[in-house]
């Protein structure tokens, strides 16, 4: 029998629990010359701002044992050109398009949810609670659970009733519960998590950073472990919380330990820097790993690891 596939996150059903990770695909067209877009749960698109940007100076990107450290900014054509180019072709592949969102005020993000809202076609908005707020002298959002909260609250406020808003949660905060009890708390009709971990690299040779802003974003399956443990707190916490898990995802197996640990999907991320297809071949390993042990429905392994007996606990030795 074929595993049903299907899963739903509130009250948005998806086909099958694979999607791309923001910032890994723009807009899906450098991923279109591979497979069909249309199969896959939904296409992130890369975060989208309000003006255009240029991002950081290069070198933008430096690889890392099992991981790629990369420190891009946000670069992008501006929310006018993203309706006007990239929604309308992405909808014309027969895409689910999911909208990741990146703001430097409250204000930024509230315009780029009332344009999203006008614009037909857009499934759901991922908040990118990881830019940098001006306000607060260039903190990021998710550094702060009030200011979080805030941008988490006028994007539901604003955006239509009809379009789900997800909060996308870095790993390094002082208490990553506690920020997702209080995006939900303000509104956020399920998260994602997570996104990269701050990390450097130092060129031995050139006695500097790899990447130009010295810092950079870390992913790959070096990360995985530390994605995999997250859901798994936040799933506890907040059970009916639909997620969306990320960090490392490169095989069908990794996709089952997000599911297992409280995802309801996966994205995909890195692993379309040397594979672009990476999002179907997950797809069709999470199938064969589904036959292969008898799984009729993908969404009964939803939180399964919190229903073994003997689940670990947060203790570390």
């Amino acid at each position: 029998m074929i595993p049903d596939l299907r899963v739903r996150l509130g009250e948005w059903e998806l086909d099958n629990p694979v999607m791309t990770a923001a910032g890994c695909a723009g807009s899906g067209r450098e991923l279109a010359r591979f497979f069909d877009i249309s199969r896959i749960g939904a296409v992130v698109t890369k975060s989208v701002t309000v003006e255009p940007r240029a991002g950081m100076p290069a070198p933008r990107i430096a690889e890392t044992p099992s991981g790629v450290l990369s420190a891009v900014g946000l670069q992008g054509p501006g929310i006018d050109v993203f309706l006007q180019r990239d929604l309308p072709w992405l909808l014309s592949r027969g895409a689910r398009a999911v909208v990741s969102v990146a703001g430097s005020s409250v204000d930024e993000y509230v315009l780029l949810a009332r344009r999203l809202s006008e614009a037909p076609g857009v499934t759901m908005i991922e908040v990118n609670l990881s830019s940098p707020d001006l306000a607060r002298g260039g903190r990021h959002f998710a550094e702060d659970t009030a200011a979080a909260a805030r941008v988490v609250a006028a994007v539901r406020e604003t955006a239509r009733a009809d379009i789900p808003v997800f909060a996308k949660l870095p790993p390094d905060v002082a208490d990553l519960v506690e920020l997702a009890g209080e995006c939900v708390a303000a509104g956020a009709d399920g998260l994602a998590m997570i996104n990269t971990v701050r990390g450097m690299a130092i060129d031995v040779d050139t006695r500097r950073p790899a990447v130009a802003g010295g810092m950079g974003g870390l992913s790959g399956p070096a990360i995985r472990p530390i994605a995999v443990a997250c859901v798994y707190r936040v799933h506890a916490a907040f059970p009916e919380v639909p997620l969306i898990g990320m960090g490392g995802v490169r095989t069908g197996a990794d996709a089952m330990e997000f599911l297992m640990a409280g995802a309801s999907a996966v994205a995909v991320g890195s692993a379309l820097f040397h594979d672009p297809s990476a999002c179907l071949r997950v797809l069709r390993e999470l199938e064969q790993e589904l036959l292969d042990r008898g799984v009729e429905r993908v969404d009964s392994l939803i939180g399964a690891a919190h229903r073994t007996a003997g689940a670990p606990g947060t203790a570390v030795g």
